[in-house]
């Protein structure tokens, strides 16, 4: 059986190259835009390093993503928001169970797991910006 954290980063890998080839960007480039060298992000992109903080932030910063959206792909950040206020839907699943559900589909590569939780991150983000800037005065 395979090494839960090795799946973790495995996943991380594949999600970087995925998204340093969603903004065609080669290996060359996008070492020089996060200050790695070229053999050390390729093995990152193969799951045969893990990342320091730093550099998933580097790396983060060179592909314009926020640094929470890679650290939840090394499983180091789970996005899981308080408990629900009165009024809220309770029996909504958490971002981590909808991560959790993503990550089990045996249909999905782990590529489009991984594009599809950053996005579901994102569309999270996007809305807790919306809703958390309602009615508040500069």
């Amino acid at each position: 059986m395979a090494d839960p954290w090795q799946a973790h980063v495995d996943a991380l890998g594949q999600f970087i190259r995925v998204q340093r080839q969603l903004a065609k960007l080669s290996l060359r480039e996008m070492a020089e835009r996060a200050r790695v060298s070229n053999p050390y992000l390729s093995q990152v992109e193969r799951g045969m390093h893990e990342p320091s903080v730093r550099v998933l932030k580097a790396i983060a910063d060179a592909l314009n993503l926020s640094a929470e959206t890679l650290l939840a792909q090394a499983g180091l950040f789970s996005g899981e928001e308080p408990a629900p206020a009165d009024g809220e839907d309770h029996d909504a699943p958490t971002p981590q169970q909808v991560a959790d559900v993503i990550r089990a589909d045996q249909r999905l590569t782990e590529a489009q797991k991984a594009a599809l939780i950053a996005v579901y991150a994102s569309m999270l983000r996007d809305d807790a910006d919306t809703a958390g800037g309602e009615g508040r005065t500069p």
